[in-house]
């Protein structure tokens, strides 16, 4: 069962009552009294609850839960109210974080397609992405005039089979040096290393030109030109080990007809990819995004 509670909208003011300055994200296992457990700490603590959603996972057993904060001491931190908090995360085994208001950074790879990544420069100036574009890199130098465009440091990074494992270091090195909360992979046509999935777990996203769990690979809308599917559609997943089995995070769909060619599909699909990707990165930014296991749980 998904609960939902939200009071009005709150605002970026930091001087407005109901302006949001929290967001904590929690999953344990489910037992009676989590919930009175954790809003009576909050409201001890000063808070108003400003949004609280929850799911309980009768199938796993757990409780997912996403509540924004509101008031409380100006003196506190996320990192002080972790603290604060621990010990009552411990009586419930959770895993848990406080999350502040600062707007997280993304970091996009591309290729050579650029429609995501156009999409995503509109979304960022107009302010509807909910996040902080910081930087572009690609593995060919296509896209760099789209990039330098829109005022983004624009990094290429070469990759062959031979040059690989040099490549994603330096890859890492240009993460840490942009101080990248999350790494976005925009029609990027690299399949990363399992060490480097692993060391960006819960914080990489993919966007795959197919409605997976179908048409995984290369040339999905071929595959599905080929199966004369009557639908078109493209995920955005986290990024694992496992080429396009990472946890779904959106889908987005067109329907077809016998008509389009696989080249049609394509030019189709663009637009699901552009949309799916853009939501499951607003989603992951707003802490809206909790993983279980394979699966995801969306607070939308």
């Amino acid at each position: 069962m998904t609960t939902t509670t939200r009071e009005p909208e709150a605002t970026a003011d930091a001087t407005h009552p109901r302006s949001v300055r929290f967001v904590l994200t929690l999953s344990c296992p489910d037992k009676p009294g989590i919930v009175r457990a954790v809003t009576g700490f909050l409201d001890d603590a000063g808070f108003d609850i400003a949004e609280h959603q929850q799911f309980d996972d009768h199938v796993g057993g757990r409780l997912f839960l996403r509540t924004a904060l509101a008031g409380g001491d100006p003196r506190e931190t996320a990192g002080t109210m972790e603290a604060a908090f621990g010990r009552l995360a411990g009586e419930f085994d959770m895993d848990f974080a406080f999350h502040d208001g600062r707007a997280q950074r993304v970091l996009v790879m591309v290729s050579k397609f650029g429609h995501c990544l156009n999409d995503l420069i509109y979304r960022w100036r107009t302010g509807t992405l909910g996040a902080e574009l910081v930087a572009v890199v690609s593995n060919h130098e296509d896209l760099r005039p789209m990039a330098e465009a829109a005022g983004l440091p624009f990094i290429h990074i070469p990759v062959t089979a031979a040059t690989k494992p040099a490549a994603e270091e330096r890859l890492q090195e240009v993460i840490g040096e942009q101080r990248a909360d999350l790494v976005v992979l925009a029609r990027y046509m690299q399949v990363l290393s399992n060490e480097l999935t692993a060391a960006l777990h819960g914080r990489a996203i993919n966007i795959h030109h197919s409605f997976l769990p179908g048409f995984k690979g290369a040339k999905p809308y071929h595959q599905a030109y080929a199966r004369g599917v009557k639908m078109v559609g493209a995920t955005a997943h986290y990024v694992t080990e496992s080429l396009d089995e990472g946890p779904i995070i959106e889908q987005e769909v067109f329907r077809v007809d016998h008509v389009p060619d696989a080249d049609a599909l394509a030019r189709i699909g663009r637009d699901a990819e552009a949309q799916a990707l853009a939501r499951a990165i607003t989603w992951h930014c707003q802490h809206r995004i909790l993983l279980n296991n394979t699966r995801t749980v969306v607070f939308r």
